[in-house]
């Protein structure tokens, strides 16, 4: 994909970002699945993570179940325990990220390795197409050094986990979405293109500063929904800003949702729940 915008994207609303709990108790804001944005194809769920209260998070997110989508879960500062039913156990440290697709079914946890100073991070939920909904799971860890770094202008450094932009590629690959997913950093005043594909769902989440995206100043725990083109202009707000921009392909396919369950229809929907508490929700991936 050329790094060239000849279509660039304009912002068609600006939302505030909503406090909510999840989990054992870990405050949050939350962007994406709540009252004001239910969800934006294939996005279903972002919520965000930044307090060095560890009250705010200690108590993590105990053992559950995903079926039907995928969870990305992006660590800025701090460090996460997770283990799940396929096997996998690691920490998830500062600069690092994890790509699940739960397919058709996985129970995991994520507990805080920390019990004071600053917790700062992501997760994501994207949605996966109904051909896809019970694939065997895969996961995919990235360790903070295997994200490539990007500084194309003085002032801006980016973190890619997908997609492709200045001449470097994201390590996560096979994704039916063909996502794109940065974390910018700029300076006060520095302004970059950050290119997308045409067509695809896109926004970008201020969590430090504030920043202009397009046209439209964006402060602090605000999320800018993009129109459609294939770039969007960033520049750094006054005191500079850090955010995310997210993009993926839209799916066009019925959601049918409840809590950590999204399939494509109600009979699929009572199968998952009655596949979990009969014992028949995970099963080994294929070896």
């Amino acid at each position: 994909m050329s790094d060239t915008i000849t279509n660039a994207r304009g912002v068609a609303r600006v939302l505030r970002a909503m406090d909510t709990s999840d989990g054992a108790g870990v405050s949050l804001k939350r962007s994406i699945g709540s009252p004001q944005l239910d969800m934006l194809d294939p996005f279903l769920m972002l919520d965000s993570l930044s307090t060095d209260k560890a009250d705010d998070y200690i108590a993590g997110f105990p053992e559950h179940p995903h079926r039907g989508f995928e969870t990305v879960t992006y660590m800025v500062e701090g460090a996460m325990r997770h283990q799940d039913s396929m096997g996998n156990e690691g920490v998830l440290r500062s600069g690092g990220a994890q790509w699940m697709t739960a397919g058709s079914g996985i129970v995991h946890s994520e507990t805080p390795e920390q019990e004071n100073g600053l917790m700062q991070g992501f997760q994501l939920w994207i949605n996966l197409p109904a051909k896809d909904k019970m694939i065997d799971p895969r996961y995919q860890n990235l360790e903070p050094d295997e994200l490539p770094e990007i500084s194309p202008a003085a002032g801006a450094q980016l973190r890619l986990l997908a997609g492709s932009m200045y001449g470097e590629a994201g390590p996560i690959n096979g994704i039916s979405t063909d996502p794109v997913f940065v974390d910018v950093k700029l300076d006060a005043g520095c302004e970059i293109s950050v290119p997308m594909p045409e067509g695809h769902s896109a926004v970008v989440y201020v969590f430090i500063g504030d920043a202009v995206v397009a046209d439209k100043d964006v402060p602090t725990h605000h999320l800018a929904i993009l129109k459609d083109g294939n770039g969007v202009t960033l520049k750094g707000g006054a005191n500079g800003g850090r955010m995310l921009v997210i993009a993926a392909r839209p799916i066009h396919e019925e959601v049918v949702r409840y809590g950590p369950f999204v399939m494509s229809s109600k009979q699929e929907l009572m199968q998952a729940f009655d596949d979990y508490q009969n014992g028949n929700f995970v099963r080994k991936a294929a070896s």
